[in-house]
């Protein structure tokens, strides 16, 4: 049986949002200012999707097929009509069709369904794999502040691969990828090279002051994280 699509508002962006992260958008044209009404009146989500081509602010850009539904949690309204959007990304969806008949696209899109972990025992070996090699990376990271922490790690995989994901520093084609992948063991399997090199890094930084590297800041780690 085919699956009922579902009519969401698009907001094309060249960033990934993954489900369960947070973020911010600016929002000054005038086309996604009305979205982000139509959303609050009729209390619904709107799909962040990266930018395949085209531009992001002005014309119309092409979209990947996957992309994440948000939901709105506060406005900030500018006196000007500018609006900041805080928005928590909550599922993902594969769009079938766009309607670009209105100032911004509207896709009809279906939801994408994670596959069931059926290799309990890779999955126990990964997952712990990977909540190591990210504690070790948060402590380095926080214990330069001088903070002694607790990590708490989600329990649920999907989300725990989602959120890690999250946290890296990463391009947005590697990002794209992770967020259509529908196997969380891949999933984690491809984030352990990239936490070992976040935890390289992180030594090199370490070893030479001068040198600038990506860190995580408390505010990022907030969920993640009890101080001892």
């Amino acid at each position: 049986m085919a699956r009922e699509l579902e009519e969401m508002p698009l907001f094309p962006l060249n960033t990934v949002l993954f489900p369960y992260a947070s973020i911010q958008l600016h929002v000054f044209e005038e086309r996604y200012r009305e979205m982000v009404r139509l959303c609050l009146h009729e209390d619904r989500p709107f799909g962040v999707v990266l930018i395949r081509s085209g531009p992001e602010v002005g014309g119309r850009a092409e979209p990947y097929l996957v992309g994440t539904a948000c939901r709105i949690q506060r406005v900030h309204t500018y006196d000007d009509g500018r609006l900041d959007v805080h928005v928590v990304g909550e599922r993902r969806f594969r769009i079938r069709e766009i309607d670009d008949s209105r100032p911004f696209f509207m896709g009809q899109v279906e939801p994408v369904i994670e596959h069931e972990i059926e290799d309990v025992g890779r999955a126990e070996e990964l997952l712990s794999r990977a909540r190591t090699e990210f504690e070790m990376l948060i402590r380095r990271q926080i214990e330069r502040q001088e903070i002694s922490v607790k990590v708490v790690f989600p329990s649920d995989p999907v989300v725990l691969s989602f959120t890690i994901a999250n946290l890296l520093q990463m391009a947005n084609l590697e990002k794209q990828r992770l967020l259509e992948t529908t196997d969380t063991l891949e999933r984690v399997e491809d984030l352990i090279p990239v936490l070992e090199r976040h935890i390289l890094e992180a030594e090199i930084s370490d070893a030479a002051p001068s040198a600038t590297y990506y860190r995580l800041g408390a505010d990022d780690l907030r969920e993640w994280i009890t101080p001892n």
